[in-house]
């Protein structure tokens, strides 16, 4: 069967990497597929698709909300553009589907699909909507859910619980029989609101020198690395430290223990994984969403939170001392791999080809 699969989405890799998680599984049930997406003019948006071989094309958008009124006013004058410009890439790639991931380029795609009668399927990651997929979701044909906490937000007769996609190499390492001979913290400061975390954990582990034997692979982002880096050195403690990494399956591989903010794309690679996390929740995400995201997977028992506001570098500390002793590691990380969806890449591509198949 070849179908013509259109993706949108963007804004930020939690929002891309299910996209191309998605168009791959497609790609290995139907060699034939043919695949397109749409996205922002961002930079990260037009490295990630660049990388991943899919043809792309980019419209007018611009986001919502948290905007200046100026900003606000510019957005709400390019979406007759935008929603021109997704109309014309849609009539000429004609899909069979289109499949939106959430951000702010999706409403002028999923509005044109609308028009011209393309179903649409929405995937919700969090487990507080964005604000894209909960105005979309009135005229989307189905919502799919990586949370099942989110289904309280759409119309029960819409949704269906699928998981969160993730890359394919990190579905390869989850196959593997894991072990961890040495103690290594993983840091995932991330590009959006690390500051905190890039300064707090140094601080944190540095008063675990000589109590407790490990290493630390430090993902920054861009602004922190040199400060980062001048950080472990003076504690005199072996760490690794780079702005961003491309092979994260390697990473992971390493890693006995994940210090990071509780983006869903993150929380799902590491439940698939079955790696125990302590989780530090970006507070001024929209809608708080990654605090909710975080206490789905603490109420499984895969791992713990601590709110920003309330935390300093010897609560951590404690925390992570605490964690290194005794078999709770192993024991938080069995609890994490049972919250993982590892097949949700193909419940996905079954709902789409529902829809599909109803349209032939």
């Amino acid at each position: 069967m070849a179908i013509r699969l259109l993706l949108t989405g963007g804004g930020t890799g939690g929002h891309l990497f299910p996209a191309i998680a998605t168009a791959r599984e497609f790609q290995r049930q139907y060699p034939d597929t043919k695949t397109m997406f749409i996205g922002t003019k961002r930079r990260m948006d037009t490295e990630s698709l660049r990388s991943s071989g899919f043809e792309s094309r980019a419209i007018t958008s611009f986001g919502i909300k948290g905007k200046s009124p100026l900003q606000l006013l510019k957005a709400l004058v390019s979406l007759p553009q935008g929603y021109l410009e997704a109309l014309k890439i849609l009539r000429e790639f004609r899909p069979d589907v289109v499949f939106a991931v959430g951000g702010y380029v999706t409403g002028p795609v999923v509005a044109a699909a609308k028009r011209l009668g393309i179903p649409i399927v929405l995937h919700e990651q969090n487990s507080v909507p964005g604000m894209a997929n909960r105005y979309l979701s009135h005229i989307a044909d189905r919502i799919c859910l990586s949370l099942s906490v989110a289904a309280g937000y759409f119309n029960a007769k819409k949704t269906v619980f699928t998981g969160n996609p993730v890359r394919e190499n990190i579905l390869n390492l989850a196959a593997e029989r894991r072990t961890a001979d040495e103690k290594i913290i993983l840091v995932l400061g991330g590009s959006q609101g690390a500051h905190r975390l890039n300064v707090l954990v140094p601080e944190a582990l540095r008063a675990l020198k000589g109590k407790v034997d490990f290493k630390v692979i430090h993902q920054t982002g861009k602004k922190d690395a040199q400060e980062v880096r001048a950080s472990w050195q003076a504690a005199e403690i072996d760490a690794t430290v780079e702005p961003f990494f491309r092979d994260m399956a390697e990473v992971y591989r390493q890693a006995s223990l994940v210090i990071s903010r509780a983006g869903a794309t993150t929380l799902a690679e590491l439940a698939v994984i079955g790696m125990p996390a302590i989780l530090i929740p970006y507070p001024t995400a929209a809608d708080n969403h990654q605090l909710k995201n975080a206490e789905h997977y603490v109420a499984g028992g895969g791992a713990m939170v601590f709110e920003e506001a309330g935390l300093n570098a010897e609560i951590l500390g404690s925390a992570v001392q605490t964690l290194f002793a005794g078999d709770r590691l192993e024991e938080m990380g069995a609890m994490m791999k049972k919250l993982a969806v590892p097949d949700a890449a193909d419940r996905i591509v079954k709902e789409c080809l529902t829809l599909v198949g109803g349209q032939q």
